[in-house]
């Protein structure tokens, strides 16, 4: 069916090579922030869950402090 219904479409090749490109370039970029991310603010989010008071000394001592990452 999608086969049929792209067919119908005049120059259907540009719209399907130009939604490829969109993905590659969302996919990219969502890549390079990924990498570029702070690693101590990560580890600062990913501890949020677990983070109990009796943590906070544990998190201040590694020298992350809330709201400054």
């Amino acid at each position: 069916m999608f086969k049929q219904f792209i067919q119908n479409f005049a120059d259907s090749r540009i719209y399907l090579i130009t939604s490829l490109w969109l993905f590659l370039i969302f996919f990219l970029l969502v890549a390079i922030m990924l990498f570029r991310m702070n690693k101590r603010h990560v580890e600062y989010m990913s501890n949020l869950p677990l983070k109990d008071d009796e943590d906070a000394d544990v998190v201040e001592t590694a020298g992350i402090r809330e709201g400054n990452y």
